[in-house]
């Protein structure tokens, strides 16, 4: 068990189960979906939880493919799993139906033309995969829109509809109605609204979608699964068959991610159990029916790093995999009350907002609270409760885990250094180079509310918020943490030209308000005590201003001390 491969990036079922990876069991989602299934089912959850493997799945276990040897060997993919234990009636159903698979993960492209043309791509390799059903067409000219479709020379008429003539044929060739899987299908919105071409993409998403699976004779039942619900009015027009099973659904929790217990299982088998307390407090929390689960990508991630390395420290694998771009609208278009809210998320503290399941990519900056609620459906925010208020829903929300805490933490650290960067701070450089403590005091105090506490109020956020203000200096080295006298200062500011004085900073989180002016004598002290400018005559620097400063919350004391030197 230990020696087996894990599936990093592997979303075939037939490649996953054959290639012998390692494998959270997942099919009992199989023998769900069939009793509780409506004809078109929209699965809605993160990037990266398995949505595709659950996707390949379902074609490997209902698709007959029209060859016995191929439909066998799909068969002894579901060995020992757990969908075999379960009744004939389920059973029954394996390798019966013809299936219909697309993804259109592909058509995440810079323009629409690329985009589009990666969709037909994909709808012409699944009409050549299925190019055996054209025998079974009786009119010529349905059989030369068929071929035309397998070779990419269909209509814009003929493309809008190819999902329903595919079903049709399938059905006139097999006498079984067919299976239609969706995957991905809002990653050609989510990048056609920042690519600035969404209404043609969602134009023709929402004929493809109407043809395929609103009052389709041919049509057995319809999987679709992406990371948001885009509301009905937008995309899914008129579809009243549509069974909706978002992350706020009751069903289905336990078939996207992994469960604690199949944690717990896959880090005994590779020998990393003393790692469990690691893998909750980074890659657990997320509440989907009601099942708390982990996100599955960084689990298996996490446990592949360690079998390299048993002492390999955990990292957010998650952020490569999923647009961040949400998180850093939310915080550069946060007013004061959205900069306290995520100020309180990123304490490990909650706030309540009221929850909007059916939501557009274009009304996305309509509310701050549409904001959040993009958060909670993408996986940057969990669920921690929820309660009814004049007949509208409002959540609890929190961030789940270190992983995402990590992401905020980065984002905003990213952000406000841009934001430093387009900011003219003459008046503040000026203030400190002459000793004006009070102009100092001033412009710090100003930049201080105008950000967000990244980390924690201790001294890190503020050492990091400094030298972030003075990456702007010109001309001028900024050292941070570095050995002088008999310690480490925590800053300083230097020019190569002697004759302008340095500048020593020493920092304090101080404990309260009034706690503020003592703080900044300490600091004041402490460099004395350190020497930490002792350094300074030994390279012919003559005079410096040395730094006492105090923060609590948003407020800042600077004093400051005019030091000469007779230089050596």
């Amino acid at each position: 068990m230990k020696g087996r491969p894990l599936p990093i990036g592997i979303d075939d079922f037939a490649k996953l189960r054959e290639g012998g990876y390692y494998y959270v069991d997942k099919t009992a989602f199989i023998g769900e979906l069939w009793r509780n299934r409506g004809e078109v089912n929209l699965f809605t959850r993160p990037r990266r939880f398995g949505k595709t493997l659950n996707m390949s799945m379902l074609q490997y276990f209902f698709e007959d493919t029209g060859d016995e040897k191929t439909n066998e060997r799909n068969r002894s993919l579901f060995e020992g799993l757990a969908v075999m234990e379960d009744g004939p009636a389920i059973l029954g159903q394996m390798g019966r139906r013809p299936v219909i698979s697309l993804s259109l993960k592909s058509a995440k492209q810079p323009d629409w033309e690329l985009a589009y043309a990666c969709i037909r791509e994909e709808i012409a390799r699944e009409y050549k995969r299925h190019l055996k059903a054209a025998d079974s067409i009786v009119l010529a000219g349905d059989r030369q829109r068929f071929l035309d479709l397998a070779d990419r020379r269909g209509s814009r008429e003929d493309e809008v509809t190819a999902l329903r003539f595919l079903s049709e044929c399938l059905y006139q060739a097999s006498g079984e109605k067919a299976v239609i899987l969706i995957d991905e299908y809002d990653v050609p919105l989510e990048n056609a609204y920042f690519g600035g071409f969404y209404e043609r993409m969602s134009a023709f998403i929402r004929s493809l979608f109407e043809s395929a699976l609103k009052t389709n004779p041919a049509l057995e039942f319809a999987v679709v699964t992406g990371c948001l619900r885009i509301s009905r009015e937008s995309i899914f027009t008129g579809l009243n068959n549509l069974n909706v099973c978002s992350i706020i659904s009751d069903s289905y929790g336990e078939h996207f991610g992994f469960l604690q217990a199949e944690v717990d299982e896959m880090l005994d088998a590779y020998g990393f159990s003393d790692k469990r307390e690691i893998m909750s407090r980074w890659y657990d929390g997320y509440v989907f029916g009601g099942q708390e689960v982990y996100n599955p990508w960084s689990a298996v991630n996490y446990v592949s790093s360690l079998t390299f390395n048993p002492q390999a420290l955990p990292k957010p694998y998650w952020s490569n995999t999923s647009s961040n771009s949400i998180v850093r609208e939310l915080v550069g278009r946060a007013d004061m009350g959205a900069k306290r809210e995520l100020e309180e998320l990123l304490a490990g503290g909650t706030i309540e907002k009221p929850v909007h399941e059916e939501i557009t990519y274009d009304s996305m900056y309509a509310s701050q609270d549409n904001l959040w609620n993009f958060l909670f459906f993408t996986g940057y925010l969990k669920k921690t409760g929820e309660r009814m208020e004049e007949n509208a829903a409002r959540i609890s929300l929190a961030i789940p885990n270190a992983e995402v805490k990590y992401i905020y933490e980065n984002t905003i650290k990213n952000w406000f250094m841009e934001d430093v960067g387009k900011r003219d701070l003459s008046g503040l450089y000026q203030a400190l180079f002459t000793g004006n403590a009070e102009e100092t005091e001033k412009n710090l105090s100003i930049l201080l509310r105008q950000t967000i506490s990244y980390m924690d109020s201790g001294e890190a956020f503020y050492h990091g918020f400094l030298l972030g203000v003075l990456g702007g200096l010109a001309e001028h080295v900024v050292r941070s943490n570095r050995e002088a006298g008999n310690g480490r200062l925590d800053i300083c500011v230097y020019s190569m030209d002697t004759e302008q004085p340095p500048l020593i900073l020493e920092l304090k989180a101080s404990p309260s308000f009034g706690a503020m002016e003592a703080s900044c004598q300490q600091a004041l002290a402490q460099i004395e005590e350190k020497a930490y400018d002792a350094w300074l005559p030994q390279e012919g620097y003559r005079e410096a201003w040395l730094y006492g400063i105090a923060f609590y919350k948003k407020q800042c004391r600077v004093k400051v001390r005019h030091k000469f030197y007779v230089t050596v």
